[in-house]
Formats: structure tokens, sequence, C-alpha cells
């Protein structure tokens, strides 16, 4: 996790003159316009793009030795966009979540920028919780069916 210069002298300031807003961006194929959202009370235009104010929880992701990094995310389910996305997208396999963090008197300026996979998202009327992280692409198996003692016995 990486935060500009000034991103860390917010972070770590007793009393920052403004403090850093948090906003998610969440992409999929099926999505024309990605779902952005501010964790605050106002709406605001970061780089063309407009975040809906609403409040969610966000972990950051952890940074534990011989582990892929994770999150947790936990959107308030308002307005029920995310849920009729997720309905219409097989449950949002294949998301993307780009967290960033923006000062409101300059936000086209990122603080911080950092996008992971989204899975294991669930609903419920109070909220559309996940998982963030990264795929572990070199655990998956190369080929459909590997022929194994398990797969052709009778072949060892």
């Amino acid at each position: 996790m990486t935060y500009t210069n000034q991103g860390r002298r917010v972070l770590n300031a007793t009393s920052p003159d403004e403090p850093l807003l948090e906003l998610i961006e969440i992409t999929h194929a099926d999505l024309v316009v990605p779902a952005r959202f501010v964790n605050d009370t106002v709406e605001i235009t970061s780089n063309g793009g407009l975040f809906h104010a609403t409040s969610f929880r966000l972990t950051r992701p952890d940074d534990v030795d011989e582990q892929t990094p994770t999150a947790k995310l936990a959107v308030d389910n308002v307005g029920r966009e995310l849920t009729q996305w997720l309905e219409v997208s097989n449950g949002g396999k294949g998301a993307r979540c780009r967290i960033l963090a923006v000062l409101r008197s300059d936000p086209d300026v990122y603080q911080f920028d950092m996008t992971l996979d989204l899975s294991g998202i669930s609903v419920n009327n109070m909220e559309v919780s996940s998982t963030l992280g990264f795929q572990n692409t070199l655990m998956q198996p190369a080929v459909a069916v590997r022929y194994d003692t398990i797969t052709a016995p009778a072949m060892f």
C-alpha cells in the first residue's frame, strides 16, 4: 500500500486540515458505467467520474508473510443498484474493485490507488459484502482434467 507524500502527511497528522476521502469503483464487463461510491455524506466528482455518497466499511489489505493480501468491503444496500447488477451479472463474477483516496480540495489527485478482485460476494437487506484480493493464478490448474491416481487410477 503506497500513499503519496501528501497522503502520508494527512494520515500521520493528529488533526489534519481535511481528511482523506475513501472512494471505491467497481468495474465489471456487464456494467456500462462503473459503480462509484464515496464514504461520505456528499457526492464528489473525481477525474470525470461521479462518486455517490454512501456508507461503506473497508478493511484495507493485510500484509502477512507468505499470504496474498486480502481486504473486506461492505457497502450499504441503499437504492438496490448493486443487487440488481449482481442478479444480471451471475453474482458479479469477474468484478474488480478500485480503492482510491482523495482530498476534497483536490479530488483529481489520487493519494492512494489500488485495484483488487472481488470475490465471495454476499447480499442481504442491509449490505453487499465481499472479499477483495488477488486471484492466485499460479495455484490454478493449467488443464481441465489432470491424469493422476484419483482421476485415472487404472493408469497407475
